[in-house]
């Protein structure tokens, strides 16, 4: 087994390689159990990234405009745990969501467009 030096960490000697199987975004999609969603676009006429949380009904709940993913995802989650609401139980849902914002946030550059998978 090849050892594994990383910068200062040590390696714990029961470490575990998993290697990951490819991800099918139809067979293995789960919708978060709370039932809601989210949808993202880029306005580029006024330079935002326009984050609007859906519930389960398709009721828009709430939007969240930002330039930047980290300032997007850090105020939503930082809304949903002040208003003790549930729209991320899923930590997928949550990484989700920081993939696609940092997709509109090149998407808003300008040098492609973005499109919501």
């Amino acid at each position: 087994m090849k050892k594994y030096v990383w910068h200062k960490q040590s390696v714990s000697p029961d470490l575990e390689i998993i290697d990951c199987p490819v991800y099918d975004p139809i067979k293995d999609f789960r919708r978060d159990p709370t039932g809601a969603y989210v949808l993202i676009r880029c306005n580029i006429k006024n330079s935002f990234i326009e984050v609007s949380i859906c519930d389960k009904k398709h009721t828009i709940l709430k939007t969240f405009r930002g330039r930047k993913a980290q300032d997007l995802y850090y105020t939503i989650f930082e809304y949903e745990k002040k208003h003790k609401l549930e729209w991320f139980k899923r930590k997928d849902h949550a990484a989700y969501l920081g993939k696609e914002l940092k997709k509109a946030e090149f998407g808003l550059s300008g040098k492609e467009p973005y499109v919501q998978e």
